[in-house]
This record gives structure tokens, C-alpha cells and sequence, in this order.
């Protein structure tokens, strides 16, 4: 074949996909292709910096020439107006939150098909990756390759024997699966149902019942340690490839800031990643409670990093070089995104785990009953059960032990590394 081809990625706009691509697209670059980003506009000149050609998409008309929004806020806005919705229970969640995100994420695709049509006739890629929730018609119908890659929660693949998407639910207990499954149902039959006949309309085949996103024919990927995975439970076709994590290489250079070099305490990272860290009454409170340790804190500040103070014993930035501070800290504090599970068992790191939405509440249980953090309600947990958390997880050498062997193994598996090789074959 070519010793170059082209490679076009399509990450949902969120730092957890976008990063995983960028992972995975870094060692392609290694390799001598070109590699694309029809990422979502607020990502202009992030991408290119890294050496990628950006050719961006908007989601959403541009505000009015009088607004000061730019679009990279949408979703940090969304989700600082919708967080009251975050102290429900999850099954109800389903109307007030899940079903919302899907329509504005359904409203991004059809406002975007134009631009994707143009990107595509204009790079002509030899393959297609996307990492988002739902379809793009534009990048399935393009007759070329179309690879999907998941960096959500694996239950996004749903089977009768896991627990539902969104739900938190144990997978050894399957109260309330059925109700759960049943309410999904009934909040989300009629918006897949027009979406499908849209995606349908563009040329692109049916989607499956209650998809949101095709499964490609030529090759599947999906982010999340073996250690966490549900495959005794509801294995994947043989098209299916699970990356344990896929660590990029471009993030800044980190050591230990010289505030809380010689201060005694474990070190802490605490990051609710940035579209949680709009919940600034959140981000106060985790502050006043985490003051009242003996241990140090890197806190990921977000975008509103402007609106909240940090403590004596912390130290923090609007953003952190995330796997560059990994490596360095005893304990992570986490919304529980799957980029950051993922990379936490990458290092061998506890987690304790705050989920706000999406698939986070699924991925703190999973953290929890597998025993490699402590899952906490996100508003409703007290001080003590807080600090009782830290105390014990720091203090858990065989849990660190354990967590030590597993990070050994993923870091030789080399997931980046794997997905690289696997879009290469699939390009011919």
C-alpha cells in the first residue's frame, strides 16, 4: 500500500473522545500519514498545534453578533444550567437530562451533515474514525471505511445480561433493570425514531432499535480496562477490538508545583473534568471539604476557573497536563469519565468517584464494585464519608499492590499503539 495515507477523526466534542483520537492520531502522524480533525470550532488552532490539519465543523448556528458566547461554551453552559437535574436518580434523569443531551446532539449532527459532505469531498479520506454517541450520516455514506470508536461506557453496547446505560445500576443485582430499561423506552422511542428516518433520508443504512449510532462492519474500538470490562457478561462480535487505554504524548510537561513540593500529605488530583467543573457551588464545596485533610491537591480548576478559590493545600489550574499528573499522585477525585477511569488503571491509581451524568454513573459502580475506588454520592456525600474514603484507599497497599500488576499489563498492551495498527490494516 502507500507509505502515506489520510485519516479523517470525528471526536464528539468533549475532551474525553477528542483526546483519545488525538492519542491514536499522534502515532499515525509517528507513522508518516495525514491525519484530520473535523472537530467541533472551539477546538481551532488546539489541534493544528500538535501537527493534525484541522478542518472544523460548527454544531450550531454562530450566536448573535452581539453575543459574547462562543461556541466552545455550549456545553459548559448546558451542563452549568442543567446540574440541578444531576440530584435526581438516575431513572429520572432519562426525561430531564439524557433525553435533552441526545436532542441537541441530534441537532448538531443535522446542522452539520452540509459542512461533513464538503470536509469529506474536499480531504478525501482513506478512512473515517468516529468517537462519538451518534451518527454522522455524512461520514458512513463518504465509500470509504468508516471505523467506530467508543470511548463511552461499554454498556453503550447494550445485552440482556448487563445493567442499562445511564442507569448505575450493580451488575450483580438486576433490580430495577427492567424499569429502567422500560422508562428508556418510553422517553426515547419517538426521537430515535425521527432520527433514524432522518439518517435514513441522507443514505445512510437503518440504525439499529434505540441506537443512536451505527456499528461498522469493518472495525469497532472501544476504551476501557480488561480489569472493569463486562465481556464474561455480554461478549462483542469479532469486529470488536478494546483498547485498556489509549494515553496520548503530546500533553505538557508537569512536576510537582514548588506550593506543595515540601508539604507533608499524600498527593491528590481532583478533576471533575472540564464540562463538570462548571458546577462552581460543586467545586466550592469539594474545596472547603478537601481543606480539612493532611493531604496536597492538583485540582483541573475547568473553565469558570475565574469564579472559585482553592485552599492552602492546593494548587490549580483552568487545566492540567492530565496523564503527565497521573503519574505523580497517590489518589484521583473524578466525575468518572472514561478517559480518566481508563487512564487511572493505566497508572495504577484509586479512584474515588463523584459521577454527574452520562455514562459516569455507570463507570463509578463499575469502579466500585470492582473494588479499584470507592463510588460517593456526588451531592449527598458527608464530610467524614469523604475523608474515610481518602484515609482508607491511601492506606489499602494490597489495592495498590493490585492496581500496580493490572497498570503493568495495560501499559504493555500499548492501546494507542493497537488502534494505530488496526486503522492502518483496515486503510489496505
Amino acid at each position: 500500500m502507500p507509505s502515506q495515507r489520510t485519516f479523517l477523526f470525528m471526536p464528539e466534542s468533549a475532551y474525553g473522545p477528542t483526546n483519545n483520537c488525538i492519542g491514536i492520531g499522534n502515532i499515525l502522524l509517528e507513522k508518516g500519514h495525514r491525519v484530520i480533525f473535523a472537530a467541533e470550532a472551539s477546538w481551532v488552532g488546539r489541534l493544528s498545534d500538535l501537527g493534525f490539519v484541522e478542518d472544523l465543523v460548527s454544531l450550531a448556528p454562530p450566536p448573535p453578533s452581539d453575543s459574547t458566547q462562543d461556541a466552545g461554551q455550549f456545553w459548559t453552559d448546558f451542563i452549568r444550567d442543567t446540574s440541578p437535574e444531576f440530584r435526581k436518580p438516575t431513572i429520572e434523569q432519562l426525561t430531564t437530562f439524557i433525553k435533552p443531551t441526545w436532542q441537541a446532539l441530534i441537532d448538531g449532527a443535522k446542522y452539520c451533515q452540509p459542512q461533513l459532505d464538503e470536509i469529506i469531498k474536499r480531504q478525501k479520506p482513506d478512512v473515517i474514525i468516529e468517537d462519538n454517541v451518534n451518527c454522522f450520516p455524512a461520514l458512513v455514506t463518504a465509500g470509504v471505511p468508516f471505523v467506530r470508536s467508543m470511548s463511552c461506557n461499554p454498556l453503550e453496547m447494550r445485552g440482556e445480561n448487563i445493567p442499562p446505560t445511564f442507569s448505575g445500576y450493580p451488575a450483580n443485582d438486576k433490580t430495577g433493570w427492567e424499569d429502567f430499561r422500560k422508562e428508556y423506552d418510553r422517553t426515547h422511542r419517538e426521537i430515535w425514531s425521527d432520527y433514524n428516518e432522518w439518517v435514513q433520508s441522507c443514505g445512510a443504512p437503518e440504525l439499529k432499535d434505540l441506537d443512536f449510532i451505527h456499528e461498522s462492519k469493518y472495525l469497532n474500538l472501544y476504551l476501557y480496562p480488561e480489569a472493569l470490562d463486562y465481556i464474561e457478561s455480554r461478549p462483542l462480535g469479532a469486529t470488536w477490538h478494546r483498547l485498556d487505554s489509549a494515553v496520548r504524548s503530546t500533553d505538557a510537561e508537569f512536576t510537582i508545583p514548588e506550593k506543595l513540593k515540601d508539604r507533608s500529605g499524600a498527593l491528590v488530583y481532583l478533576s471533575l473534568g472540564s464540562l463538570g467543573s462548571a458546577d462552581i457551588e460543586l467545586m466550592k464545596r469539594l474545596v472547603d471539604v478537601l481543606s480539612r485533610t493532611p493531604h496536597r491537591y492538583i485540582v483541573s480548576k475547568g473553565p469558570q476557573h475565574e469564579m472559585f478559590e482553592l485552599a492552602d493545600n492546593m494548587w490549580g489550574l483552568h487545566q492540567v497536563p492530565q496523564t503527565n499528573v497521573l503519574p505523580l499522585v497517590d489518589l484521583v477525585i473524578t466525575h468518572g469519565g472514561n478517559n480518566t477511569v481508563a487512564e487511572c488503571v493505566h497508572f495504577g491509581k484509586p479512584m474515588i468517584v463523584l459521577p454527574l451524568f452520562w455514562d459516569q454513573y455507570d463507570n463509578a459502580q463499575r469502579v466500585h464494585e470492582s473494588g479499584f475506588g470507592i463510588r460517593l454520592e456526588t451531592y449527598r456525600f458527608e464530610e467524614a464519608q469523604m475523608h474515610a474514603a481518602i484515609t482508607r484507599l491511601l492506606n489499602d497497599t494490597v489495592l495498590q499492590d493490585r492496581l500496580a500488576t493490572f497498570s503493568a499489563k495495560v501499559k504493555l498492551r500499548s492501546g494507542a499503539s493497537h488502534a494505530a495498527e488496526l486503522i492502518e490494516r483496515v486503510a489496505g
